[in-house]
């Protein structure tokens, strides 16, 4: 016989938080700022060319490229492009950046597959947004059911942690 007068025990409800293997939003972070010196050194010979250029291009070897002209903003253009090309290259190659090494992050996509270049193009479009904005698309991972950012969720991908070795 059962006592169906007691009042029903709440039952504990799991308290949602990244699943296994999910690289939080601080791994992300470190990564992220790992990452930014190799993206600065990309942007540093860019500059070079550019400044090179516009020197061979008859103006004073001693004057810098004006800001908020169009070359400058073709010289912004051009060092987006080339940390793009390096984060969809590098994640294509190996589903890692430099930045994700150390702290054992993969990249893959929602089945754990290699990304497809359209999908980590369009992870790498929309993560430059979430940053513009103040990089609520890397805090929005703590109010996600999934705990994804803008740019999981856009692409279809997702960063995973690997467990350590040995």
């Amino acid at each position: 016989m059962v006592d169906t007068s007691a009042p029903p025990q709440a039952t504990a409800q799991p308290v949602p938080g990244p699943g296994p293997g999910q690289a939080l939003v601080g791994w992300r972070l470190l990564a992220l700022l790992y990452d930014f010196w190799p993206a600065l050194a990309l942007w540093m010979l860019l500059s070079l060319a550019f400044t090179l250029g516009y020197a061979i291009a008859g103006h004073d070897p001693h004057q810098n490229i004006h800001p908020f002209s169009g070359l400058q903003w073709l010289l912004w253009l051009a060092c987006w492009l080339v940390t793009g090309v390096y984060a969809v290259a590098s994640w294509r190659r190996g589903g890692q950046t430099l930045g994700m090494r150390p702290w054992r992050l993969r990249l893959t996509d929602a089945r754990g597959r290699a990304p497809s270049r359209r999908a980590l193009c369009l992870r790498y479009a929309v993560g430059t947004l979430s940053l513009l904005a103040a990089g609520l698309g890397f805090w929005w991972a703590w109010l996600d059911r999934d705990r994804l950012t803008w740019h999981d969720r856009v692409s279809g991908t997702r960063m995973q942690r690997e467990p350590k070795r040995g």
